[in-house]
């Protein structure tokens, strides 16, 4: 499968709207791969572990929070419909998610683990604004969550990709039909302090 991007929808849209994008707050690719994003060890693994979890269609974002060696922590996903939304509105789904299936690290000098997004949608491989709407969305949701920006994955009809990384499959992709969950095993309660300072049990599963 290629790799690239597609000017001429952005280009179009664009000129449409006075230069002007309609999704507002975005990355470009070269704002993205100058961030340093770490790259994925096993980017197959953590695709197709999060696919056979969530089974996404298009319009399915899945965040997902990788701790030492790559190991799944928490994970939610979640069908954003809006046209119009920017990454702020990206930004909010995402933190909202986040919060529900783990507790911040806003405390820690450091972060000590990732998030990553993969987004199935329509079209094919090459990058969009909606793409860059979903990476600064991403990227802000880490900062306010205490945790380290991770990669970044489109879900399409040809495959998968890494934006920015240039790796990729044709399998699955947003029309595959979800496998057996292999090494990703299912994960213990997680405590979760709520706001009257009790604790409670909250599982690092799907939220969907």
């Amino acid at each position: 499968m290629t790799f690239g991007f597609a000017p001429p929808a952005t280009a179009s849209l664009n000129t449409a709207t006075g230069g002007t994008s309609r999704h507002g707050r975005l990355l470009e690719p070269s704002e993205w791969t100058a961030a340093g994003v770490p790259l994925l060890r096993n980017p197959r693994e953590v695709v197709s572990g999060l696919h056979s979890r969530h089974g996404p269609v298009p319009s399915t974002a899945v965040i997902a929070v990788l701790g030492p060696e790559e190991r799944l922590v928490a994970s939610a996903s979640f069908v954003q419909r809006s046209a119009s939304a920017d990454g702020w509105e990206y930004r909010n789904a995402l933190l909202s998610r986040l919060r529900r299936v783990i507790p911040h690290d806003l405390r820690r000098r450091t972060p000590v683990r990732t998030a990553v997004l993969m987004y199935c949608r329509d079209g094919d491989e090459r990058w969009t604004e909606e793409d860059g709407a979903w990476m600064w969305g991403l990227r802000d949701a880490c900062t306010l969550h205490g945790l380290r920006c991770g990669a970044y994955i489109t879900l399409t009809r040809g495959g998968w990709q890494v934006i920015g990384e240039g790796r990729g499959g044709r399998h699955p992709g947003s029309e595959s039909r979800p496998e057996r969950l292999g090494s990703m095993t299912e994960m213990a309660p997680l405590p979760l302090s709520t706001a009257g300072g009790t604790v409670e049990p909250l599982r690092r599963a799907a939220a969907r």
